[in-house]
């Protein structure tokens, strides 16, 4: 645990600011839930809470169906990490944070897929080797939760309409799986 040097009081219902620098850092946006632990030395963690963090073990098994089928890396992500990967690349990618650039693709509720031109957009900022050639943003009663990914190591070639198809029904799957 890193300590930050700041201090807040909790107000008289029981609320604390958690200061904006931290909430960018750590892309906490308003309305995220956050988990609550406590330690037997009194201290209060807050953890941002993944919807997606309860499938992993199911994310990896579609994933590696994804990337058998196909032949390509194939990974899942919630709102902030790479929560899956098969095909290659687990090592770089497996708990990484996804690039801002993918939060933008999330957050514009569109699929993306690379057509050939100009450069793909990077997974994650930890490695540059690897770009999405596909994502579609898992939904599940109108909430983000995460991408379904298709990989390409860099420079990247145009994807076809085989993993296109794929990526938004397995991303329609897990959103409809998370509902119920």
């Amino acid at each position: 645990m890193k300590a930050t040097g700041i201090v807040r009081r909790i107000d008289d219902l029981g609320r604390v600011v958690i200061p904006k620098e931290i909430r960018r850092t750590m892309r906490i946006r308003e309305g995220d839930p956050l988990e609550i632990y406590t330690s037997r030395d009194g201290e209060v963690i807050f953890k941002k809470y993944s919807l997606l963090g309860g499938v992993e073990d199911f994310a990896s098994h579609l994933c590696e169906t994804m990337s058998r089928s196909t032949g390509s890396i194939c990974a899942v992500t919630d709102r902030d990490t790479i929560i899956a990967v098969a095909g290659g690349g687990k090592r770089e990618l497996s708990g990484k944070r996804i690039s801002p650039e993918l939060e933008q693709i999330m957050e514009s509720r569109r699929i993306y897929q690379f057509a050939g031109e100009g450069q793909a957009l990077p997974v994650s900022d930890s490695t540059d080797k690897l770009a999405a050639t596909v994502a579609a943003p898992i939904l599940a009663e109108g909430d983000l939760l995460g991408l379904v990914l298709f990989i390409s190591p860099v420079p990247a070639a145009a994807t076809g309409d085989a993993e296109y198809k794929l990526a938004q029904t397995i991303a329609a799957f897990l959103g409809r799986h998370m509902e119920s």
